[in-house]
């Protein structure tokens, strides 16, 4: 395992073997993930120690969008079973990792968790970044758990190691998923906050550590929560979703203001948070209204993807000579990009439905399905195109081999574009047609739309505006 407190390490890139695997790490996740927005990155600092404390849904994936958003080397706070991965295990050493023991793992040995500390905190005071999930476990579902303490004692721990004040930022991320395991469909939205102030804590309770603690743990609550979508399960954050774009879309249509360019991601989670916050409220009060208008969204997602199209699509118009240029164009770009898609399919068709039959049999849980994928997906891949290099080397020989290894990796990308093109011409083309059969269904869908977003705006105004302002994570 590499040093965990050289500063020159720390300030820069990483080790070489750092750069390296977060190379492969974004160039995963840029394959795995359709859309990764990240709100708030100029508020990491660029030099000093940091404490970056994210929610934990998605076992190892959730580092990997830390360590592919923070430029600079980030030392990971993992649990120990993870070390024991044949795959997972040496990218962690590579990275310079830091082994965590839960209560299970370290049984009656404090000395395994007193050197986790020792070297997180040896890497702060070099100015280094040390990521930690203070949940202290990943779970599926879209909430926070209680948090355990462990990022208020790192930072405590620092001034103690330090003698006395040192600087350490306490960098609050929220991390929300979308459909999280399914390839090419999944989005995440990494959000960083403001960082939490514990100069004033320490300042105030140096005679109570534990009493600074608690406050400094309460505060880190309140701020990840703050920087979630929290829902019972991700089928209501899909709903959420849709009741978004309907939403935004209604006001666009009324004239008012809609997010600012530069802040979409942002405001969109500022939306659904409101949202939830005043779902949690009526809930306990007036339930079936909420019920309601839950039947409602999914009544109307339905009817969207029986058409298919999304909320957005609601409103253009589809005369006849729109939609045969727009086929005429995509057919164009399908047709030209069409034999090297085919090659592409073909040299990864049997990887991806391996990996497909691979991971389900592993019979692990719903968090670890997208990690399950990739890992699955180095193994398997790079493994199955050896075997197709080489039968094209023995069956074509050498120069055919050397055109294969040429067009692997961009025939495989333009394999995936084409197929998401393809997908997209093909639902604005049979809504073209179900509009074309049916010449009131455009207009009941946006009849549709318009209820819902009067509906909400209805609920809206049952709500207190200070449950919509602001809200408490137990209250909404």
């Amino acid at each position: 395992m590499h040093s965990t407190s050289s500063p020159g390490a720390r300030n820069t890139q990483g080790t070489i073997a750092y750069r390296l695997v977060r190379m492969m790490i974004r160039l995963l996740l840029w394959l795995f993930y359709r859309r990764i927005d990240v709100v708030g990155r100029e508020r990491i600092p660029p030099d000093g120690g940091v404490i970056v404390a994210a929610n934990h849904h998605n076992s190892v994936v959730d580092a990997m969008l830390i360590i592919a958003t923070v430029p600079r080397a980030v030392t990971v706070l993992a649990n120990a079973p993870l070390f024991r991965h044949p795959l997972v295990g040496p990218l962690l050493r590579m990275l310079g990792a830091v082994p965590v023991n839960r209560r299970l793992e370290a049984g009656d040995d404090p000395r395994k968790n007193e050197a986790m500390f020792t070297a997180a905190i040896d890497a702060l005071r070099a100015g280094g970044v040390v990521l930690i999930f203070p949940e202290g476990r990943t779970q599926p579902q879209p909430m926070l758990l209680p948090l355990r303490t462990g990022a208020a004692r790192l930072a405590l721990g620092l001034e103690r190691a330090a003698g006395g004040p040192h600087p350490v930022t306490l960098l609050p991320v929220g991390i929300v998923f979308h459909d999280p395991g399914i390839f090419r469909s999944a989005s995440v939205q990494l959000t960083i906050g403001a960082p939490v102030a514990t100069a004033d804590v320490f300042a105030s309770h140096r005679e109570r550590p534990e009493e600074a603690v608690r406050v400094i743990t309460a505060r880190l609550t309140e701020s990840i929560g703050e920087r979630i979508v929290e829902a019972e399960d991700h089928y209501t954050l899909g709903l959420l979703a849709v009741l978004e774009r309907a939403w935004w879309e209604e006001a666009a249509r009324r004239g008012e203001p809609g997010p600012a360019s530069d802040k979409i991601a942002e405001q969109a989670l500022a939306w659904k948070r409101r949202v939830m916050r005043a779902a949690r409220y009526l809930g306990e009060r007036e339930p079936q209204l909420v019920a309601e208008l839950r039947r409602r969204v999914e009544r109307y997602r339905g009817h969207l993807d029986e058409v298919g199209i999304a909320s957005e699509q609601l409103g253009q118009t589809y005369t006849a000579r729109l939609m045969v240029f727009y086929v005429a164009a995509n057919v164009l770009w399908l047709a030209l990009g069409l034999p090297l898609a085919c090659w592409g399919i073909a040299c990864h068709a049997v990887p991806y439905w391996m990996t497909g039959q691979i991971v389900p049999w592993l019979g692990r849980t719903l968090e670890e399905e997208a990690t399950d994928k990739m890992a699955v997906g180095l193994v398997i891949y790079p493994l199955l195109w050896s075997v197709e290099g080489w039968l094209v080397w023995r069956l074509a020989g050498l120069a055919p081999l050397l055109a294969f290894l040429l067009l692997l990796a961009p025939s495989g990308l333009l394999a995936l574009a084409w197929r998401e093109r393809l997908g997209r011409v093909a639902g604005q083309a049979r809504a073209f047609l179900r509009f074309l059969a049916d010449r009131d269904l455009h207009r009941r869908l946006l009849d549709e739309r318009r209820a819902l977003a009067e509906e909400l705006r209805a609920l809206a105004d049952r709500v207190p505006p200070e449950v919509l302002r602001h809200g408490t994570r137990d209250a909404g």
